[in-house]
């Protein structure tokens, strides 16, 4: 392969369903199979973003030394009605279980990923608009969406 390309094979598994290799023998399944379900193609695109902006934000955390001990990213997204059916809004909730985190180095890190590092972000901004929030969580405490209060 040529430097700098990226290769994954979809190979069909039968109706609408794949599964996605990449070089290195990671796996993804799109579609239903054997009554398992997979995950959506524009699905996908929001896993991408999680992982994305997840990883800069961990990684430029981690840098400043803060103390944490779980970390999560809750994406939602809404599509066009009209084909092709792209992104138009995407919303992401970071939640940040830890010790004396302080929101300005959260602030920071996000605003580094979203606007700087996360080449998924940049290349979905072009359809979508992106809108952020966080919470800082203590060790223990459950995280309640607002329809779940």
């Amino acid at each position: 392969m040529s430097e700098g390309l990226t290769e994954i094979t979809a190979a069909w598994q039968g109706e609408t369903s794949f599964i996605a290799r990449n070089a290195a023998g990671g796996t993804v399944q799109m579609g239903t199979i054997d009554g398992k379900p997979g995950v959506g193609p524009m699905q996908l695109l929001l896993v991408a973003i999680a992982g994305c902006t997840g990883d800069d934000i961990l990684s430029i955390l981690q840098k400043k030394r803060a103390d944490l001990t779980d970390f999560q990213v809750r994406v939602t997204g809404k599509r066009a009605a009209d084909y092709p059916k792209v992104w138009t809004n995407i919303h992401i909730t970071y939640l940040i279980w830890g010790n004396a985190i302080l929101p300005r180095d959260v602030e920071q890190a996000i605003g580094l990923s979203i606007k700087k590092y996360c080449s998924v972000g940049i290349m979905l901004e072009k359809s979508a608009e992106i809108t952020c929030e966080y919470q800082i969580l203590v060790p223990g405490d459950i995280f309640l969406s607002k329809e779940e209060k």
